[in-house]
């Protein structure tokens, strides 16, 4: 009996510090190999759908560790499957696609990548929103786990996704047959690496995280015209840059003042030269909101004001403006009963101030969501890991240079914290769902 107890209490104490052992695994890991793995990833980012790199280092990786692996899923996706006798499934998603960016962080290891992108178009690629963190993480997760059988008892499922900046990879991935061609997940987890968030701390909302994000594009159809005689035509630049200006009445005047919401013009191109009216303008534009009803009242306003404008101004009706949503994505929703169970579980294990409160500092989105949407019946938590150091962020207060926002050609983070917490905060997750008797941490 006195050994029953005492074995007992040993596990008791053992449990923050199996965490420090953790910790002390993945630096001496990040030391040895993952510091180089992230170092490459970074300088030789890749487009989406057009990972091929990046995902046959992740499937050797994870084969590696054991797991069965399948390329080619949804495209250039990897899915690794992990068991260990019986218990949950748990997925954990990694994106891996770089941006059509030229770098211009001023790191040693800055991406000099060009690359032929699915649209035929060469780019210069860069990882500005650092998902070369969240494959390296993945990769190192995989690690930890694979060392720590003797501590769960279940199914991971790893996934490499494509395409998360074009919101298809997970479409793609889903479409290819992910929750039917292996184990459908129990839970489903992720975090993004954020700039705006102090290194060394972890952060995750019991409900809403990202926006919604429709890329909607508009083409203009004008009568083209010499630049000397405007009246012979139907100017399409002038129309466009009024469909520009009306299109913000529609968050300033139409969409309740409570409810979050965003309509970017991110491109206008027309024309060829100074004396030519152009025959066509075509726009592309980023719509964000918060819940579904907003965001359905964005995308009808959208129409009715590129129209309307356009008749107004006397054009056809069979030749008003084309407007079609190219890619899209609901808002990101954490299942509340899990966001709270894997707080609990870093909160006793991680040392104290690394677990903060959730912001929601911008109105980003992800493509995370499709693989929790209400149908699936799959809980999901994506949470946020800090990515720039403190000092940064003094630095800029004392009117020094801000910290350069995701998707920036200034973009970087401190790789070694980021990828360090991303690994312990999900391993511990993990380990708290797959805890061989079942149990929450702390029941």
């Amino acid at each position: 009996m006195r050994l029953k107890y005492l074995l007992l209490a040993c596990t008791l104490v053992s449990a923050p510090a199996a965490s420090a052992d953790f910790a002390d695994s993945i630096k001496a890991d990040y030391d040895k190999r993952l510091g180089a793995m992230f170092v490459d990833f970074h300088r030789n980012p890749e487009l989406s759908f057009k990972e091929d790199r990046t995902a046959k280092i992740l499937a050797k990786a994870l084969r590696a560790e054991g797991a069965t692996v399948t390329e080619g899923v949804g495209g250039t996706g990897v899915v690794g499957v992990m068991r260990n006798g019986d218990g949950p499934t748990v997925l954990i998603r990694a994106d891996m696609d770089g941006l059509p960016v030229e770098e211009k962080s001023g790191v040693p290891y800055s991406s000099k990548a060009r690359q032929i992108g699915v649209d035929g178009l060469e780019m210069p690629v860069m990882h500005a929103c650092g998902h070369d963190v969240h494959i390296t993480a993945l990769v190192a997760t995989a690690r930890q786990l694979a060392a720590a059988k003797e501590r769960w008892r279940g199914t991971i499922v790893f996934i490499a996704q494509p395409a998360e900046e074009r919101v298809g990879g997970a479409k793609a991935m889903l479409a290819d047959g992910l929750y039917t061609r292996f184990p459908k997940p129990d839970y489903a987890l992720g975090f993004h690496v954020n700039s705006g968030m102090r290194t060394g701390t972890v952060s995750g909302s019991d409900l809403l995280m990202y926006s919604s994000a429709d890329s909607v594009d508009i083409v203009i159809h004008g009568v083209g015209a010499h630049g000397a005689a405007p009246h012979t035509g139907k100017d399409p630049v002038y129309i466009g840059a009024q469909i520009v200006t009306a299109l913000q009445s529609i968050v300033s005047r139409e969409v309740g003042p409570l409810s979050p919401a965003v309509v970017t013009v991110g491109s206008f191109h027309a024309g060829t030269k100074h004396n030519i009216i152009s025959d066509r303008a075509d726009l592309q534009l980023t719509v964000r909101a918060n819940d579904e009803a907003t965001r359905k009242q964005l995308l009808v306003a959208i129409d009715r004001i590129a129209k309307g404008i356009a008749r107004a101004h006397g054009v056809a009706e069979s030749r008003l403006p084309e407007v079609r949503i190219s890619e899209g994505t609901p808002t990101t929703s954490n299942s509340p009963a899990l966001a709270q169970r894997v707080r609990t579980a870093w909160t006793r294990a991680l040392p104290s101030g690394t677990v903060v409160p959730f912001a929601q500092e911008s109105m980003g989105a992800e493509d995370f969501t499709y693989f929790v949407q209400p149908e699936l019946n799959v809980p999901g938590f994506y949470f946020q890991v800090g990515g720039t150091p403190q000092a940064s962020f003094d630095a800029a207060r004392a009117g020094g240079p801000p910290v350069p926002s995701h998707h920036s050609p200034l973009f970087r983070i401190d790789p070694e914290p980021a990828v360090r917490l991303g690994t312990e905060a999900m391993t511990l997750a993990v380990l708290d769902l797959l805890r061989p008797n079942g149990s929450a941490a702390g029941n």
